[in-house]
């Protein structure tokens, strides 16, 4: 078994012991580990040269992919980069949370034990989330791809900025609004969820468009089919508005052209027997544990 580990920084020497702790505990288990370039600078910024002789890696490759699994050490921003690294490959992303809410990185750093007993029996399932894909008239990105969302906000001024989306060359709505997100099902549990959009289930085959901090009171979410192609133009007392795909941004001005729509590959996210999308809503989102049920 080869098993990739990848974190986007380490922040002090507790973290730094934490991952040492789980590459140990692999490579005694007789696991082959390979080290992200990110990761094995970080242990350089470290003056860590234990593990110089662990394998390296950068971003996977559709059937060609050294690993068979991507370890992950952090919250659910560092499962949002790690998207990048694995692309269209299909190697299952392992979420080991060390953050705060975890959504996605659902394998608690005291449970890598029980999870990579699970690993070995293959007591497992492969959740696959789907993507949005940017398509633009100039480059905006290097990875054109968001699991979470996509977003159009104003920058420059504190007024609001005009978004006419169409859905399939159709007008769907003007929005004015301090913004605009394109959410998968993935997502709308992040920023569309705070902003008043709906939870959606991972298979529903949807997108929401939700917008944010609308001038007009009757403009609500809407839910649409994931075949679909969303567009946009956008007008503004400034001329420079901000794009983001997941927690990547870029400033663009009006004339640039954006289309949004879903990708056509997934990803794998690795969950354990028992790690139920239900029962992560349920635990992430306090559902039935109001006080007055006491």
């Amino acid at each position: 078994m080869k098993i990739g580990i990848y974190a986007k920084i380490i922040a002090n020497k507790i973290q730094l012991e934490l991952i040492q702790g789980i590459i140990d505990f692999l490579v005694k288990e007789g696991i082959e580990v390979h080290l992200h370039d990110n990761l094995a600078k970080e242990f350089q910024r470290f003056s860590r040269s234990e593990y110089n002789n662990l394998a390296r890696f950068q971003n996977l490759i559709l059937n060609n992919a050294p690993i068979d699994y991507l370890l992950t050490i952090g919250g659910d921003g560092t499962i949002l980069d790690a998207v990048q690294i694995t692309s269209n490959s299909n190697i299952p992303i392992i979420g080991i949370n060390t953050g705060r809410l975890g959504f996605l990185a659902s394998v608690s750093n005291n449970g890598l034990m029980e999870a990579f007993s699970e690993l070995k029996r293959g007591s497992y399932q492969l959740d696959k989330r789907s993507l949005l894909q940017l398509e633009s008239n100039k480059p905006l990105f290097d990875f054109n791809y968001a699991l979470n969302d996509f977003v159009l906000h104003k920058k420059e001024t504190s007024s609001m900025i005009t978004v006419h989306a169409f859905l399939n060359g159709e007008p769907l709505n003007s929005y004015w609004a301090d913004g605009l997100i394109v959410s998968t099902p993935t997502g709308s549990t992040g920023y569309s969820l705070s902003c008043g959009g709906p939870i959606l289930f991972p298979k529903s085959g949807s997108l929401v468009v939700t917008p944010i901090a609308p001038h007009n009171l009757n403009v609500r979410p809407v839910i649409i089919p994931d075949d679909q192609v969303l567009s946009f133009e956008i007008e503004g007392r400034s001329n420079f508005h901000l794009a983001s795909l997941d927690s990547r941004s870029v400033t663009i001005d009006s004339k640039v052209q954006i289309a949004i729509r879903k990708a056509n590959f997934q990803i794998n996210l690795l969950r354990f027997e028992g790690d139920t999308y239900l029962k992560n809503l349920r635990n992430k989102m306090l559902w039935g544990l109001d006080q007055r049920n006491f």
